[in-house]
């Protein structure tokens, strides 16, 4: 027993003292900025709001028709109607008045879910040019640039992922962590 604590301790210092010897290189961008330079990103807006009026205001309006249709047949005492109904229209009520009444949490969940859907094959692209660039360049690790307080401008992978995306970055985008 004493043979394998000891035999594991050397391989452990082995594997430790290798690690460290091992060649780090840290690279950094901001994905988020990344992002909103692709021709994905650059049309979310117009999308979102073809979505916001051909999907959810519709659904909106439906709910509320709904609703006022089953409350008036289950108000209705000249036109009584049979008690399966109203018990049916009972159970359903409750719900479409959750519905109505949380309908900006609704709708805001579905405009997020809208917009990931939409930006999901750019953040692909993006992770992949990012890991391309990675290998190019020899970085072991590439972190988000927010994760930064400080860090070397040569680092920052933006410029060399931008290239490799073929994408314009704007000369007020912050390159660098000053």
């Amino acid at each position: 027993m004493k043979k394998f604590f000891t035999a594991t301790i050397v391989m452990a210092v082995l594997l430790i003292t290798s690690t460290a010897q091992a060649q780090v290189k840290i690279g950094y961008i901001s994905v988020d900025n990344m992002v909103s330079l692709m021709p994905e990103a650059m049309s979310l807006d117009s999308i979102l709001g073809h979505y916001q009026s051909d999907t959810l205001n519709p659904k909106y309006a439906e709910i509320v028709t709904l609703y006022k249709y089953k409350d008036s047949i289950a108000r209705d005492s000249v036109h009584k109607a049979p008690e399966s109904v109203l018990k049916q229209i009972s159970t359903e009520l409750p719900s479409l008045i959750y519905q109505l009444k949380n309908w900006d949490q609704i709708s805001a969940r579905a405009t997020e879910n809208k917009q990931n859907a939409v930006l999901a094959p750019a953040y692909r692209k993006v992770y992949d040019a990012i890991r391309a660039v990675a290998k190019e360049k020899g970085y072991t690790h590439v972190a988000n640039r927010e994760a930064f307080l400080l860090a070397p401008d040569g680092d920052d992978m933006t410029l060399a992922v931008a290239a490799k995306l073929k994408v314009k970055v704007p000369a007020q985008m912050p390159i660098g962590i000053k």
